[in-house]
């Protein structure tokens, strides 16, 4: 184990960390947190740094949260090395690993009591992931209510779940700031994810492809395209170069939301998703106008 690794703490008890961080709060210390479901890749590297330039004590947690998986074979072969993302974090600068047990998250078995994420939880991922969003929503609030951090970090990569839980915190009027990290790339572009270790190479060769979808969008907004409907189109013919990627849905969307936009007058976001062999991959891309 490095030093780095050392110095950062691995608690895996609710209890153990509510007495680690209990005297940080008695001193008003600002904690701030980051959840992952572990694989810990560039990405949330960028979350935990950003925690650390802004809070006196930073929280990761590594937690494969079942619930929000509806394919047991993805949740079976999805990355676990707790001992390679407590390094990653540990360099980043965070204080403390959290990696409870799944019994340690849900004693009494799958909770009955869950959080409805309603229409924002049933389209886009929703669709394709039924239940997704309430298993996010459930744990995000009760990581929350765990760690009561002053600040919780989120990466813009993942659009739609940033959306659903600033509405939670919103709705549920929990008291943190929800802060948005920009996504990560890779040199050409493909948005960083524990799930690009899955692509094989021709895959990974072809991922690309939804970066230039994207940015074929973003040319086509900021030459003066209003018409919502052709910027979807012309995303879908760039992702139609790929054969072998079968695109799940390229849509534009109102900046900060998920309502489907007719005209582009605003800001908007592209969103896309698509399946490359069993891999799905999901991306997206702000456009300020």
């Amino acid at each position: 184990m490095s030093a780095e690794a050392a110095d950062c703490e691995l608690i895996e008890s609710i209890g153990d960390l509510d007495r680690r961080l209990g005297s940080h709060r008695r001193q008003g210390s600002s904690i701030g947190f980051v959840p992952t479901l572990g694989g810990l890749h560039g990405g949330h590297r960028s979350l935990i740094e950003a925690a650390r330039g802004s809070c006196d004590v930073v929280v990761v947690s590594v937690f494969l949260n079942p619930t929000q998986f509806e394919d047991p074979a993805d949740l079976a072969r999805y990355p676990r090395d707790l001992a390679t993302d407590r390094a990653l974090a540990a360099g980043a600068g965070a204080d403390v690993v959290f990696a409870p047990t799944v019994e340690e998250m849900y004693p009494a078995g799958i909770p009955e009591v869950t959080v409805d994420p309603g229409a924002l939880g049933a389209v886009f991922e929703g669709t394709a992931r039924p239940g997704h969003f309430r298993g996010v929503a459930t744990v995000v609030a009760k990581l929350l209510a765990i760690v009561a951090p002053a600040s919780a970090y989120f990466g813009e990569k993942d659009y739609q779940q940033l959306v659903v839980v600033r509405q939670l915190v919103a709705d549920l009027s929990l008291p943190v700031g929800v802060v948005a990290c920009p996504t990560v790339r890779e040199p050409d572009g493909l948005a960083v994810s524990s799930r690009n270790a899955f692509l094989s190479t021709a895959e990974r060769r072809a991922a690309i492809v939804l970066y230039r979808a994207l940015r074929a969008g973003e040319d086509a907004v900021t030459a003066g395209a209003t018409d919502a409907a052709g910027v979807e189109s012309t995303m879908r013919s760039m992702v139609g170069t790929e054969p072998t990627v079968v695109l799940d849905y390229a849509r534009v969307v109102e900046d900060g939301r998920l309502e489907p936009a007719q005209t582009v007058t605003g800001n908007v976001a592209l969103l896309i998703a698509a399946r490359l062999g069993r891999v799905r991959l999901i991306d997206n891309l702000r456009v300020v106008r």
